[in-house]
């Protein structure tokens, strides 16, 4: 249902009912069609993760939902203390592609080689920092509301020319959530640094590096559309297998 708005609004309410809990979060893709539906399903109270979010410009159009579905419940005079929201951030998968495209082009874009994707996260995380800092944002602070956390995800390290966890020492700071393989996490836990890297001086070095790879000729958005369609196929052909799986154990339980 990535691309389809009132079915992902259906859904989501399905399984907020069926699942009766308050700590339940649901998935919906950060794709275009995907911000009504994530605007209307927050402005409902139902808490929502934002999946695959690859670009900066993407990000920014969920966090205005979510700040504009808390304002529309103040309105309507609901409390917003219990609504969550996070921002699931993609990154490895970023430098990928990326990757594909410098060494397609070469010159002096190889030297922007596994930094992309670390340099939009900073960016990403700058621009969370300055919507906190808002008055918009903080009239809503003070009746309670929560920042929509940005979330790291595919944090494990696909290059091995690349530091086994440069996905989670590059990515640490406040109000973030880093979710990490099991493989990657043993890595970390056995030589992996922990300092906020997460600071204003990282973004503004990370900025020169995203418009350093326009200059060169490759777009962001481009990208952002490549690693999108292929992230949905990936997430329907698990969820196809999952319920396959399903399916056929309990056809083996009914007999």
């Amino acid at each position: 249902m990535a691309r389809d708005s009132d079915g992902s609004v259906a859904e989501a309410r399905r399984l907020w009912r069926a699942l009766d809990r308050p700590n339940v979060m649901i998935k919906i893709p950060g794709t275009r069609e995907g911000w009504r539906a994530i605007e209307q399903c927050l402005g409902e109270g139902i808490n929502i993760n934002i999946t695959l979010l690859f670009s900066v410009e993407h990000y920014e159009a969920v966090a205005d939902a979510y700040i504009r579905a808390l304002e529309a419940l103040v309105q309507q005079g609901r409390p917003i203390d219990r609504v969550a929201s996070v921002a699931s951030f993609f990154v490895s998968r970023v430098d990928t592609e990326v990757d594909k495209r410098i060494q397609a082009k070469g010159g002096a874009l190889l030297e922007l080689h596994g930094k992309v994707a670390i340099a939009s996260a900073h960016v990403a995380y700058r621009r969370f920092m300055e919507i906190t800092r808002t008055a918009r944002w903080r009239a809503l602070a003070s009746r309670g509301a929560k920042p929509q956390r940005l979330l790291w995800a595919s944090t494990g390290t696909k290059n091995r020319q690349y530091s086994d966890v440069l996905y989670v020492d590059s990515l640490i700071g406040p109000y973030t959530i880093t979710t990490v393989p099991p493989r990657t996490l043993r890595l970390f836990n056995d030589h992996g640094r922990i300092s906020q890297t997460l600071a204003d001086d990282n973004a503004r070095s990370a900025q020169h590096v995203i418009d350093a790879l326009g200059k060169g000729g490759i777009d962001l958005a481009d990208v952002n559309h490549t690693l999108e369609e292929a992230g949905i196929e990936k997430f329907i052909k698990c969820f196809d297998a999952l319920i396959d799986m399903i399916a056929r154990k309990r056809r083996a339980l009914v007999q």
